[in-house]
C-alpha cells in the first residue's frame, strides 16, 4: 500500500504561509509527541528559514514518557527549543508562552534599549493535519475559536486570533508534503489519524501496527491479544483475535475488515498503552 495525501488547499497552504512569515515572531511547530519525527513536515523547514521557532510535542497523554523526555532532550541538543503538552486536557501550556518569551527574549531587550515597547508576541502555529492545533488554540483562549474534529483537514483557512495582551497566534491549515520517501512514515501517520482513513488500506495498517508492537512493546501485544508473535500467516492472526473479540459477520465467520478496524482503534484509544512510534535510538 502506498500512501499519499496532498489535497489542493495544502499546496495554498503553504503559499499563505511564506507570504504571512513576515508578520510574526516565532513560529510554533506543532507535531505529535507519538511522532517526534514523521509528524515533522520537512517542508515547513524550507518555508521558515531562519524564523525563531518552538517545537510543541502535543498529545504527551498518549505517547511513551519516557522517549518524550528523550526527544525533547535530542531537539534541544541540536539546538531546537521543545516543550511537550496535551492541549485536550490544558496541561502544559504555562511552558508555551514562556518557553517564546525566552527564545525572543533577545530581541525584546534590543526593542527596550531602543525606547520601544514590545507587543504581544505574534507567533505562527504550523503543523501537520490532525496534530491538534485547533484544540491547542481554544485551549489558549479558554473559548472555542478555532474550529475543531477527530478528522484531519478540519481547519482550511488562516485566521489570526489574541489570547490577552502577551500573544497573537495565526492558524494555520495542517500541511502534508507531496510525497513521502519513506512509506513507513505514511504508515505511522495514517495509524495515528493524520491521514484520512478513506483512502488508506485498513488490513495493510493494522498487521503494520501488530508487527510494529511486536517489535517495540511486545508485553502489550501478549496483554492484549495473547500473542508473542506476529508470523506471516495473518489470516490466523486475524482469525485468533476476531475470535478473542467476538468479532464475526453474518453467518459467523470472522469479519476481518471489522478486525483491521478494532486493531487500529485499540492502538489510537490506548487500549495497548502509551505508545511512541518514532525512537531517538533509531
Amino acid at each position: 500500500m502506498t500512501i499519499q495525501w496532498f489535497p489542493g488547499h495544502m499546496a495554498k497552504a503553504r503559499r499563505e504561509v511564506t507570504e504571512q512569515l513576515k508578520l510574526v515572531d516565532i513560529v510554533f511547530e506543532l507535531i505529535d509527541a507519538r511522532l517526534p519525527l514523521s509528524s515533522r513536515n520537512p517542508m515547513i523547514d524550507e518555508v521558515i528559514h531562519q524564523k525563531p521557532r518552538l517545537l510543541i510535542l502535543n498529545k504527551m497523554d498518549l505517547a511513551d514518557e519516557t522517549e518524550t523526555a528523550r526527544w525533547i532532550r535530542h531537539f534541544e541538543e541540536q539546538g531546537v527549543r521543545a516543550v511537550a503538552i496535551n492541549s485536550f486536557e490544558g496541561k502544559g501550556l504555562q511552558t508555551v508562552t514562556k518557553a517564546a518569551k525566552e527564545i525572543l527574549a533577545p530581541k525584546l531587550e534590543r526593542m527596550r534599549k531602543r525606547g520601544i515597547r514590545p507587543g504581544a508576541i505574534r507567533a505562527m502555529i504550523v503543523g501537520i493535519p490532525n496534530v491538534g492545533k485547533s484544540t491547542l488554540i481554544n485551549r489558549l483562549a479558554r473559548k472555542n475559536i478555532a474550529k475543531t474534529g477527530d478528522k484531519p483537514g478540519v481547519t482550511k483557512a488562516q485566521q489570526w486570533i489574541k489570547f490577552g495582551k502577551e500573544l497573537e497566534l495565526l492558524d494555520t491549515p495542517g500541511i502534508l508534503w507531496p510525497k513521502f520517501e519513506d512509506q513507513e512514515v505514511g504508515y505511522k501517520l495514517a495509524l495515528t489519524g493524520a491521514i484520512k482513513d478513506t483512502i488508506v488500506n485498513m488490513e495493510d495498517l493494522a498487521v503494520f501496527g501488530l508487527r510494529f508492537l511486536e517489535a517495540h512493546y511486545p508485553n502489550r501485544l501478549a496483554e492484549r491479544y495473547g500473542l508473542t508473535t506476529i508470523d506471516d500467516d495473518i489470516l490466523s492472526i486475524f482469525n485468533h483475535i476476531g475470535e478473542l473479540r467476538k468479532v464475526y459477520a453474518t453467518g459467523g465467520e470472522i469479519d476481518y475488515d471489522k478486525v483491521a478496524e478494532l486493531i487500529v482503534r485499540d492502538i489510537r484509544n490506548e487500549q495497548l498503552g502509551k505508545l511512541t512510534f518514532d525512537f531517538v535510538s533509531e
